[in-house]
């Protein structure tokens, strides 16, 4: 062909001549390797191995067989069909098309053996073995420039029991070729081909030919491959479907035919749980169905490159799927039959579940529909009342009729989030917080039975997709995120928290059990989602409701992944860098839980030693003073010892600084002024502060639940013109002094405290490591012995006395 790619390797330069394999003496003659055409139209390499060629009784024809000289199995098994072109190259090559795309090579050893299975093949093809080519080969493209569709068609033998097999070649030979193709569908069409072939397979089944009914499995699986729409419409008809499924029971390769007519006349019920009147939507849902099943369970597994073939298949089903949820959508009566069963009382549990089902298959239906017939179908449902309609299912004891209401809550929530929004602060006007729609699905959540809280997981991810404020909308009159949020804070939020709240009222976890641990991690997940987003409403709620503090008895958890994912909500709100959170989190020392987490850690170098470390570098490298002052006050004792990061001692370092800026406020504004693009605070953070705060609206603010903003620190316009000279003596001397600090810490071996510590304050917050007031140093076991070398919370020898920290 004029596009083919160079030829494979020749054999010899690859096996050097040699006729030996595993350890014997063979045939050198027949020594071939099989080569294949990839994407990239280079020849990939098979194997090698000894070529014959034989009556091969299941493809019924003769064949080329190559078996591998390594363990005998089979390489290639290949039927010389009589219109396929064979070509001869270089003395020592064999190529040809299986099909479209799949190009094949025999490379033989010796030109003997190449010449002998040359004849072979021009034997089958009734051609003279001096051609190097079996068949004309034209250039495709050029064969359709001469070639008008219009000339002549192919002719299709006449359709008889006798000339089955003629014709099941015919099919095969012409699929590779897209002009044979086009050709060959037309003649079907024209000549009513299709109905012919299903009367003699009716004589065949009757005479119980076997034969003939695998030449027809044949031919129709060749038709599905043609790719017609036209051919669809003929085999899919209501008076041809079921015979097309029975030519497609006797595949070849199967020792016994399928049933598949039995179980689609017999087993497969079709079951109305709402009557319908119309034929036509009638027939097509049967054929829908029986289709999906051809698709899905009769045709083999498509090959590569059948796999584009079968295209106009899925179309098919496609169109077939919109053009019932169309009808289905105009018949009002339906769907007014369909709501009003559902939602009411009388209805028996069997027949809701069937209702339930039917809708969420119908829900399913919808996703092949564009987008403004998805528009349509869902404002047609909505107008219908499908969400009071769910929220009376989701009320209902059925636990497989409640998932399937809350596979349907699903698709309109990624469809429309605002509409159901909208129905949930519509109904918080008349009904209790207990009854909400929303409540119900946190209430499913919360109530998962699974061990791996499946349906918990997708749950959450629905109410993540309600309260995102991405997808929220903003009007001229009013602003969704302020009204729903407002609504949520108010009606869900203690619903949400209630497992949280209700498990950590001691100072651990009340229960610690897998699935809690798992239900808890999923709660945490949304509220830190919450922090990201949502600003003042989720700021008021964890300051009112203290819920940080609560969060942070999770730290104790003996589950490691829900005590970081308490850490890690600790950490969203720290990144915030907001003063109102900073303030609560010093007021309440909460960061007692966390140190005590780090030290209870010891010298385990894992996920959570890095956590925690990161958090204090954040606040060390944001160098935000309030906390890091507050740190170093009251933590510093039980952090000093930690040598094998420089984090400690670095947020030291930024606290004496600090304070010898509150010591010398001149110096420091001078320095403010040397140093403003390095110490000015982003203007963009301020602004930020400045639009949250007021765009709170009054409403928002429940009785109680203000906020008082922060005060701006008042600057002092008389400190700035200190004497320059002054300012840089001090500041080579500190400069100096922090350079000799470092030096001294990196001379240090990596350290960290494991001692007993107690932390003992007018709060009453007193925390220990896990050892007893028994575990003195020294002893076996003691806290004070060695940790392993280089490892974070190996402690010094010297580390002998217990280390106490007074907070203020």
């Amino acid at each position: 062909a004029p596009d083919h790619p160079p030829a494979p390797p020749a054999i010899a330069s690859q096996s050097g001549g040699c006729g030996v394999a595993g350890g014997r003496m063979t045939d050198t003659r027949r020594r071939v390797k099989v080569y294949t055409l990839n994407e990239d139209r280079q020849w990939d390499d098979r194997g090698t191995g000894h070529v014959s060629s034989c009556y091969v009784e299941r493809l019924k024809g003769m064949s080329l067989l190559v078996r591998a000289e390594s363990d005998g199995s089979l390489l290639l098994e290949s039927k010389i069909n009589p219109n396929t072109a064979y070509q001869k190259q270089q003395d020592t090559l064999i190529v040809w098309s299986e099909a479209e795309n799949y190009d094949l090579a025999l490379s033989f050893q010796e030109k003997a053996g190449c010449d002998e299975i040359w004849e072979k093949i021009c034997q089958v093809q009734g051609k003279d073995p001096s051609v190097d080519i079996t068949q004309d080969l034209v250039d495709e493209s050029e064969e359709e420039r001469f070639d008008d569709m219009s000339s002549p068609g192919l002719e299709l033998p006449s359709c008889e029991l006798s000339r089955l097999e003629e014709i099941a070649e015919l099919v095969a030979s012409s699929l590779p070729s897209p002009l044979r193709r086009e050709k060959l569908a037309l003649a079907l069409e024209n000549e009513g081909y299709i109905k012919k072939l299903l009367e003699i397979f009716h004589v065949c089944e009757d005479l119980e030919n076997i034969e003939g009914l695998h030449h027809l499995y044949e031919i129709i699986k060749g038709i599905f491959l043609l790719n017609r729409t036209a051919l669809f419409e003929v085999m899919f008809s209501e008076e041809c479907i079921m015979d097309v499924i029975g030519c497609l029971e006797y595949d070849p390769s199967l020792s016994q035919s399928r049933k598949h007519r039995e179980f689609l006349t017999k087993t497969a019920k079709f079951k109305e749980v709402i009557p319908i009147s119309d034929p036509e939507l009638k027939q097509k849902i049967h054929q829908t169905y029986r289709v999906q099943y051809i698709q899905d369970m009769v045709l083999p597994t498509p090959s590569v490159f059948e796999e584009n073939m079968l295209s106009t298949l899925h179309s098919f089903i496609f169109f077939n799927k919109v053009e019932i949820v169309g009808m289905l959508q105009e018949d009002e009566k339906f769907l007014t039959d369909l709501f009003a069963q559902l939602t009411d009382e009388a209805t028996d549990e069997e027949k809701r579940q069937e209702l339930v089902n039917f809708l969420k298959e119908f829900c399913a239906f919808s996703q092949t529909l564009q987008p403004q017939n998805r528009d349509a179908f869902f404002k047609t449902l909505s107008n219908m009342g499908i969400l009071p309609a769910l929220e009376v299912i989701l009320g209902m004891d059925d636990a497989q009729v409640r998932s399937a209401a809350t596979d349907i809550f699903s698709y309109l929530v990624e469809y429309n989030p605002s509409m159901v929004r909208e129905f949930v602060m519509q109904e918080a006007q008349q009904n209790d917080d207990d009854i909400l729609l929303i409540n119900l699905i946190i209430e499913h959540m919360i109530c998962d039975t699974d061990p791996e809280l499946g349906g918990a997981v997708l749950l959450m991810g629905l109410l993540r997709t309600l309260v995102d404020p991405e997808n929220m909308l903003a009007t001229a009159n009013k602003t969704e995120k302020t009204e729903f949020l407002g609504f949520f804070y108010k009606h869900c939020m203690h619903v949400l928290t209630a497992p949280l709240l209700a498990n950590t009222t001691e100072d651990k976890p009340s229960k610690d059990d897998f699935q809690t641990a798992q239900l808890l991690a999923l709660i945490l997940e949304l509220l830190t989602f919450c922090v990201e987003h949502h600003t003042y409403h989720i700021k008021n709620y964890i300051i009112n409701k203290d819920i940080l503090r609560r969060v942070l008895v999770l730290m104790a958890s003996k589950h490691a992944f829900l005590a970081l994912c308490a850490l890690r909500f600790k950490r969203k709100i720290i990144g915030l860098k907001d003063e109102f959170y900073n303030r609560y989190i010093m007021k309440s020392f909460l960061f007692e839980p966390v140190v005590k987490a780090f030290l209870n850690n010891g010298s385990r170098y894992n996920l959570m030693n890095s956590a925690i470390i990161e958090m204090f570098e954040f606040i060390r490298v944001e160098d935000i003073k309030s906390l890091t002052a507050h740190v170093i006050e009251n933590y510093w004792k039980a952090l000093e010892d930690v040598d094998y990061v420089q984090t400690f001692k670095g947020l030291k370092l930024r606290f004496e600084q600090q304070r010898e800026r509150q010591d010398n406020p001149k110096l420091d504004s001078m320095r403010s002024i040397l140093r403003n693009h390095r110490y000015r605070r982003d203007a963009r953070t301020l602004e930020d502060e400045e639009e949250m705060w007021f765009n709170t609206d009054e409403d928002d603010m429940e009785d109680g639940e203000a906020v008082v903003p922060p005060s701006d620190k008042t600057k002092n316009d008389d400190d700035i013109m200190d004497p320059i000279s002054k300012f840089m003596e001090r500041k080579k001397l500190k400069e100096s002094e922090e350079k000799e600090v470092l030096l001294k810490t990196n001379l240090s071996g990596r350290q960290s405290p494991s001692f007993k510590l107690s932390f003992s304050s007018g709060t009453k917050s007193n925390l220990t490591s896990q050892s007893s007031a028994s575990n003195l140093p020294g002893s076996p076991g003691s806290p004070g012995s060695p940790g392993s070398p280089g490892s974070p919370g190996s402690v010094s020898k010297s580390t002998s006395q217990m280390a106490s920290v007074t907070t203020k």
